[in-house]
């Protein structure tokens, strides 16, 4: 499959780049560094603004999926999407945040007093993307977010999935490094389970 990820140069980017690479995939990592992205034979990097969406739009043609896995700060939804509609690609993945996801019925993580004030404005912004893809009827959308504690670590290729609740273990943590939570994504988008859904992915 050809994919685009948008935010190619950045942690996630980086780790999604080289698993979809691994499985023989074509990648275009599109992003404002593209010195700083995977260097595989199977990754194309090239520069890319998600702030120009016309730009972006044209990037991103002719892809079998896009993934977005940029800041939701640095993000508008209703453009950032628009992008992915005029390109005609259907097929779109969000690296999403913990932030949105319940601890207990009705309660979110970031309303719990533990959540750091430092990143309550990045997870709020992430959530409120999370509710704008919910009203896109038009595009086959899967949020994937990742657990409390989002780490660079080993890839052991083992872990759970979710919907809506946090992920916790039997210590009371809950965490999943970058390069697992690629396999989840990888595992997604060539076998989707979770259209226009989002999931979570946890130890």
């Amino acid at each position: 499959m050809k994919i685009a990820i948008i935010g190619g140069s950045g942690r996630a980017g980086r780790e999604i780049s080289a698993e979809l690479a691994r499985r023989g995939h074509q990648v275009t990592a599109i992003s404002r560094h593209p010195e700083n992205a995977v260097q595989d034979a199977g990754v194309t990097a090239i520069a890319g603004d998600v702030k120009d969406a016309a730009a972006l739009s044209a990037l991103l043609a002719g892809h079998d999926a896009v993934v977005s896995a940029v800041m939701f700060a640095d993000t508008d939804p209703a453009s950032l999407v628009g992008a992915v509609r005029a390109s005609g690609v259907a097929r779109y993945l969000v690296v999403g945040g913990a932030g949105s996801l319940e601890v207990a019925p009705g309660v979110k993580l970031i309303d719990t007093p533990e959540f750091p004030e430092a990143y309550k404005a990045e997870a709020g912004r992430g959530g409120d993307f999370l509710t704008y893809l919910r009203g896109v009827k038009d595009l086959d959308w899967t949020f994937l977010s990742p657990s409390a504690l989002f780490f660079v670590g080993d890839r052991k290729g083992t872990f759970r999935l979710g919907t809506d609740q946090l992920l916790v273990d039997g210590e009371g943590n809950s965490s999943i490094s970058y390069a697992d939570y690629a396999i989840a994504l990888a595992d997604e988008i060539e076998t989707p389970k979770h259209i226009r859904q989002r999931f979570t992915v946890g130890y």
